[in-house]
C-alpha cells in the first residue's frame, strides 16, 4: 500500500514538473494599437527658426514649440494693462507702479482740489483696476479720506462741508497716519495762481541736538556736584551719570525750551518751485524773537519766496502776478 502512494506522489511530481516547464507567458506586443498615433508623432515640423507672421503678431519655432516674438520685457501691452502713449511715435510705454500710483492720486487731487478733470472716466477706471491688479493700497481710501477730499472739493466751489476747525482736526488725523491724500510727497503747482506747495516735514535729528549745549552743561554740573553729596562721591563716575541721567534731562530740556531755543521747531524739505533742499526754523533763540506761527524765506537756488506753515509744516510759492 505504501509503495502504492510513493508510486502515484512521484509520478504526480513529474506531471506537474512538466507542465511548469512547458508554460511559456504571453508576450505582449509592442506593436501600436493605433497605426495613426504613430504617424502622428512622426510628422515632420516647420525647422527650427521658421517665423510666421499673422497681422502684427510674429510667431516662431526653436523646433520644440512656437513662442511669440518681437515683444520686449519693456513692451506695454495695452490690452493687459494700463500704459500711455508716446505722443512723438504713438507707442505704448509701460511705466512703473509707482508712476501709476502718482497719476491715479494726480487725478484724484486734481478733480476734488481744483475741479478739473485731467483724464476721462474709460482711462481711469483702466488705471485703476490696474493698480488694483498689483496690489496697491491707494486705490482702497477709508471713508475718512474721502470725506477729507470732498471737503476740499467743497471749500474750493465755495460751499464747505465742514468747518475749518472739523477740517484742520481730520486733516491733522490723516497726516499723523501718513494718508497720501493729506501728505504732499511731490510739489505740486496750480496753473490757476501758479502757487506751488509741498509738505514740508519736522527734522527729529536736529531738534533733538539742539538740547546737546545745555546737556553737557548739566551733566558737568552733575558731576561736579556729586563730588560734594555723602554717598554719591564714592560711587563709580559712571553709575553717578546713570543715577543722574532722569534729573540732567529734565534740566536740560526745561532750560532749552524755557531759556535758549524757546517754542523750537526745525522743519525740512524741497523748494516747491525748483525742488532744491531748504530748512528752516520757527521759535526764539536767546530771547531774539523768529518765526511764529509762518516762516518766510527765499530759496538759494531759484530765489523764489517760501511760506511755510508751522502747524500744517505746508510749503508754498506766492502767487504769480
Amino acid at each position: 500500500m505504501l509503495a502504492k502512494n510513493a508510486a502515484a506522489a512521484a509520478l504526480a511530481a513529474i506531471v506537474l514538473a512538466h507542465d511548469v516547464c512547458s508554460f511559456t507567458a504571453p508576450t505582449r506586443s509592442t506593436q501600436p494599437m493605433i497605426a495613426s498615433t504613430t504617424k502622428l508623432y512622426q510628422m515632420d515640423g516647420p525647422p527650427p527658426g521658421t517665423k510666421i507672421v499673422s497681422n502684427s503678431k510674429e510667431v516662431q519655432f526653436d523646433g520644440i514649440r512656437f513662442y511669440e516674438t518681437g515683444i520686449e520685457g519693456d513692451d506695454c501691452i495695452p490690452k493687459e494693462e494700463f500704459c500711455v502713449i508716446d505722443p512723438e511715435n504713438d507707442e505704448p510705454i509701460r511705466l512703473t507702479v509707482e508712476e501709476k500710483e502718482r497719476m491715479f492720486l494726480d487725478a484724484l487731487q486734481s478733480y476734488y482740489v481744483s475741479g478739473r478733470q485731467i483724464m476721462d472716466d474709460a482711462e481711469f477706471d483702466a488705471l485703476k483696476e490696474d493698480l488694483m491688479w498689483n496690489g496697491s493700497e491707494l486705490v482702497n481710501l477709508n471713508r475718512r479720506e474721502i470725506a477729507y477730499l470732498e471737503a476740499m472739493q467743497g471749500f474750493n466751489k465755495g460751499a464747505p462741508t465742514m468747518s475749518d476747525a472739523e477740517f484742520d482736526a481730520l486733516r491733522e488725523e490723516l497726516r499723523d497716519a501718513k494718508s497720501v491724500v493729506a501728505v504732499e510727497k511731490e510739489p505740486t503747482c496750480y496753473i490757476e495762481t501758479g502757487i506751488c506747495t509741498i509738505e514740508w516735514k519736522k527734522d527729529n535729528f536736529r531738534n533733538n541736538l539742539i538740547y546737546l549745549p545745555a546737556a553737557a552743561i548739566m551733566t558737568f554740573i552733575w558731576l561736579g556736584s556729586s563730588a560734594l553729596i555723602v554717598g554719591l562721591n564714592q560711587l563709580n563716575p559712571l553709575l553717578t551719570l546713570i543715577v543722574g541721567s532722569p534729573v540732567i534731562y529734565i534740566a536740560a530740556q526745561a532750560i532749552t525750551d524755557n531759556f535758549i531755543f524757546a517754542n523750537n521747531l526745525i522743519a525740512y524739505g524741497p523748494c516747491p518751485n525748483c525742488e532744491y533742499p531748504e530748512r528752516v526754523y520757527f521759535g526764539n533763540i536767546l530771547g531774539v524773537e523768529g518765526f511764529d506761527n509762518q516762516a518766510a524765506k527765499k530759496c538759494k537756488s531759484c530765489k523764489e519766496e517760501i511760506l511755510v506753515q508751522r502747524r500744517s509744516l505746508r510749503a508754498a510759492t506766492l502767487p504769480k502776478s
